[in-house]
């Protein structure tokens, strides 16, 4: 109970920080991305295989792509200056903008990005204010809290689903008798670097309720990210969210059990854009969104770690070990926000007690209008 009372009033602080930073602002927060509709040309190298139906929750679904090298850059008239936050610079999912600053991807659109590492809650209120421009992070509780309270933040691309042989997520330490099949969950303790309050609850919450269980019914340690694995090894916790490449030291082991992960196809992260790129500059915010998915039709097309000079490149610009970067499956990059994924959460987050009130609707929480006009695409 004393670990739920803490991440609730984590949650609750951090809203109220972002509402009163969103009162400052002042920006108006309903309606459009831009004041009047923006024209879509079509975009050479992008065709039909660039847009995929958002209602499309298939797990082989293949990601959206362009050619490599498309959408072609289209440089803005004045070069702009673009912060964005990232909790961190050494997540390969955090790859494809750390290569597309590194490859000049970003300058070709007369964009300088500068990757601000910044926590969460400390990022979202700056965000908010229009003193970042773009976060690098996922419509959690807090988020989806603060929109509901009326600022403008909403959710503009994804950033990856996992391989369907990745096995990042659930696992269990099996009592006697019990299989992978067969696991009874509530009750349990489950130890986890990542709050109540993260998309995770929503992938969490499903595999638990497949055995019995549910975030209503177990309960949670928080422990740093070199403390998961231990604590499930040595009894301390039942159970444990394992991240890549940590689930590697368990899998094959008959004691533990893996139990589910993130949903194949369905992006649960991404960009999060403030008032500046939403409304004040919108042509630089497609311009961001351009680049991005230009460096991953480019560099992360597909099984990107098949490429032994690429993996080394990305492992010295994640400053990670390369040895662990190929022990785990490419990711599959995706800008592609899929329908329902904000209303998923937010049932998780109701679930665990850290969002009150009134769900957020899609539309208020997500806008696919930009990374749609990059890849030539009318909504």
């Amino acid at each position: 109970m004393r670990t739920h009372t803490r991440i609730t009033r984590t949650v609750v602080l951090v809203t109220a920080s972002l509402l009163g930073a969103a009162g400052c602002a002042g920006h108006d927060s309903g309606g459009d991305t831009a004041a009047a509709p923006r024209a879509v040309k079509p975009v050479a190298g992008c065709g039909a295989g660039s847009w995929t139906d958002p209602a499309d929750l298939a797990p082989d679904r293949k990601a959206a792509r362009c050619d490599k090298g498309a959408p072609a850059a289209q440089p803005l008239a004045k070069k702009r200056k673009i912060t964005v936050a990232t909790g961190t610079l050494s997540a390969e999912y955090v790859a494809p903008l750390q290569v597309a600053v590194a490859k000049g991807e970003f300058a070709k659109e007369g964009l300088d990005v500068e990757l601000k590492v910044l926590p969460t809650p400390d990022a979202l209120p700056l965000l908010a204010k229009g003193d970042v421009d773009a976060q690098w992070a996922a419509p959690e509780a807090a988020v989806m809290n603060g929109i509901n309270g009326g600022f403008d933040i909403k959710w503009v691309a994804g950033n990856f689903s996992p391989d369907p042989t990745s096995k990042s997520g659930l696992w269990v330490r099996l009592k006697d008798g019990e299989s992978a099949d067969h696991v009874e969950m509530a009750g349990r303790k489950l130890g986890t670097m990542i709050g109540k309050g993260s998309v995770i609850a929503y992938p969490m919450d499903t595999s638990l309720k497949k055995h019995g269980g549910g975030l209503d019914r177990i309960s949670f340690q928080q422990l740093g990210s070199a403390d998961v694995l231990t604590a499930l090894q040595n009894g301390g916790v039942d159970s444990a969210w394992l991240l890549d490449p940590i689930w590697r030291k368990v899998d094959g082991d008959e004691k533990y059990a893996f139990l589910g992960g993130q949903p194949v196809g369905e992006p649960l992260g991404g960009l999060l854009f403030g008032p500046t790129l939403l409304k004040e500059d919108p042509d630089a915010g497609v311009a961001f969104l351009r680049a991005y998915i230009r460096t991953v039709n480019t560099y992360f097309a597909g099984d990107y770690k098949s490429d032994p000079g690429f993996v080394t490149e990305l492992a010295k610009l994640l400053k990670t070990d390369e040895a662990t970067l190929r022990s785990t499956p490419s990711m599959r990059m995706d800008w592609e926000i899929r329908k329902g994924t904000t209303d998923r959460l937010q049932e998780a987050y109701a679930d665990s007690g850290v969002s009150k009130g009134t769900p957020v609707a899609e539309a208020k929480a997500v806008d696919r209008a930009m990374y749609s006009e990059a890849v030539g695409h009318k909504l």
